[in-house]
């Protein structure tokens, strides 16, 4: 095989990889393609969790992968969790060559996989179409890295910077494909959050509406008193709605319990939930990405914070006017050495609307 058929057949698991981005939480987006004598004998991709992963699934769809050669996105796993090692169905098969795209950063595997195919006489090719790879899933790898979750924010605005009118009115900003937009950006989320003057103002659904199968993100709700209506929209469907408070008052705890939310009680900083222990929270509990939806106070806290890796903002054309309220609520700015400053990543045209997508300057 040459470099370029590595790239091609890589790329190809890539876009397999890509059919369960909305299944495989809390297991990474994988891909995998038997390539023999020129051609590919089979494929496959990381099925919800508990069942096949990428190459046992692509194994399962031939007979006879002997000389063979592996590409898949992720380091195979060498440990047993809820399925067997990659490592070993792969070594079992006959499958001579490996490529692979980066390293697995989970302590479970983190080079034992590779290590293990070596030891079994298999050729490894390590890097291949690596920085792609590691796009796929920015969200496992943060969480395993760095014991927090990929975390994006959603805010829509008018050209003059306002998210509603000054009565709170707000439906609808922006136009249907911008909607569609975030509708499949949660369905790629482990956790929807959002404040409770959100969900006292709205009363949102926080689910993700798009035309594929889809592993319902998680309903996350920062309530610092316990405000959250036993009979809010969001408690009618599943998954379960959990509440991130810092009160301790038993007999709201239990009237959510209840309506069947979760309570988590976390430490207060300024009254209110402590955000960093809020997303660690959630990543101890194996979610990857968390999409907010939320309004100004939260936002500006998470601002603050810096906890935000990117920040995306649909801009529809046109004008709320000057009593119309803003994106971040941040009092504490004075002066422009006081500035909040992101970096634009990339600007995409959504029907009449601009989706802008920042990330914290650094």
């Amino acid at each position: 095989m040459t470099a370029s058929d590595d790239a091609t057949y890589m790329a190809r698991a890539l876009q397999l990889a890509r059919h369960g981005i909305y299944t495989t939480d809390p297991n990474p987006h994988v891909g995998c393609v038997l390539v023999r004598n020129g051609g590919i004998i089979a494929e496959g991709w990381t099925q919800p969790a508990g069942f096949a992963h990428a190459e046992i699934d692509a194994l399962s769809r031939t007979a006879d992968a002997r000389g063979a050669t592996a590409y898949v996105t992720l380091e195979p796993c060498s440990h047993h969790g809820r399925t067997g090692p990659c490592c070993d169905a792969l070594i079992a098969a006959g499958v001579s060559r490996a490529v692979v795209a980066m390293q697995d950063p989970n302590p479970l595997v983190c080079g034992r996989g590779l290590q293990k195919l070596r030891d079994a006489g298999m050729e490894v090719l390590v890097g291949v179409l690596e920085q792609e790879a590691a796009q796929l899933n920015k969200g496992f790898f943060r969480r395993m890295a760095g014991g927090l979750p990929w975390i994006r924010s959603k805010l829509a605005m008018s050209l003059d910077g306002r998210t509603a009118m000054a009565s709170g009115e707000s439906q609808w900003i922006t136009a249907a494909q911008s909607r569609q937009d975030v509708h499949r950006f949660r369905a790629e989320s482990g956790a929807i959050v959002t404040g409770i003057d959100t969900v006292l103002a709205d009363d949102p659904q926080m689910n993700a509406r798009v035309d594929e199968n889809v592993k319902q993100p998680l309903k996350v709700v920062l309530d610092s008193t316990l405000k959250m209506p036993p009979d809010a929209r969001m408690l009618q469907n599943p998954p379960e709605t959990w509440i991130m408070t810092c009160s301790d008052d038993s007999a709201r705890q239990n009237r959510l319990r209840d309506a069947g939310c979760k309570i988590w009680q976390v430490p207060a900083v300024a009254g209110r939930p402590d955000l960093y222990q809020v997303f660690k929270l959630l990543a101890q509990q194996q979610i990857n990405t968390v999409w907010i939806e939320a309004g100004a106070t939260l936002n500006g806290a998470l601002l603050e914070s810096g906890l935000v890796d990117e920040w995306l903002i649909y801009m529809a054309p046109c004008i709320l006017g000057d009593e119309g309220r803003g994106l971040f609520h941040l009092p504490g700015l004075q002066t422009m050495q006081d500035r909040k400053q992101l970096k634009l990543l990339n600007v995409r045209q959504l029907g009449p609307d601009l989706r802008l997508t920042f990330a914290a300057r650094t």
